[in-house]
């Protein structure tokens, strides 16, 4: 999870902070809520990797712009605790910006595989993520890379290390656009 911190020390550059947030939805929320409360970041971009359902068509090492996060463990009434939150339209378009080719869906959050209901991608942290961002009033996106089909039953088919490396790859470029949202 890069955060974007500080203004930058020279013009065109970003100073930006590398989280690992940990698996699944607690871990997720417990780190980041941490990393906010110790830094203060301006704005918040979520990078990772997800599955998506095979009738999504997002073949492997698809990006995703997530538009709106839902947690798909929790059942209980809106009103008493939110279970969607929209993605600000001025960061998804950063990441548009930042990759063309990528595509906008809503990411579902469950602790288990294939638990989401209401999306065709889905992780194990997003909302978690977005959710300590928005207690603490820091606008925040989530972008995955596909590295599997969500029905697929056999990991050995999962390209979690090629999913990384292309998550990895497009984050300097995805850092400078989210973080331009906010200078």
């Amino acid at each position: 999870m890069p955060v974007s911190g500080s203004r930058p020390p020279t013009p065109g550059t970003v100073r930006w902070t590398a989280l690992r947030c940990g698996v699944g939805p607690v871990d997720a929320a417990a780190a980041t809520a941490a990393a906010i409360a110790n830094r203060r970041p301006r704005v918040l971009l979520h990078v990772g990797i997800a599955g998506a359902r095979r009738a999504a068509q997002l073949a492997p090492l698809t990006l995703v712009a997530g538009v709106e996060a839902i947690y798909c463990d929790l059942e209980v009434p809106e009103a008493w605790a939110p279970r969607r939150l929209v993605a600000p339209a001025s960061l998804v378009d950063a990441v548009l910006r930042a990759c063309p080719a990528a595509v906008r869906h809503v990411i579902g959050t469950s602790g288990r595989v294939g638990a989401t209901t209401g999306c065709e991608v889905e992780s194990m942290e997003g909302f978690a993520v977005l959710r300590a961002a928005a207690l603490a009033g820091i606008p925040a996106v989530e972008v995955r890379v596909v590295s599997n089909a969500i029905e697929e039953p056999d990991r050995s088919k999962w390209r979690f290390d090629d999913a990384f490396e292309a998550i990895r790859s497009v984050t300097p470029a995805l850092v400078r656009e989210v973080a331009a949202c906010v200078s």
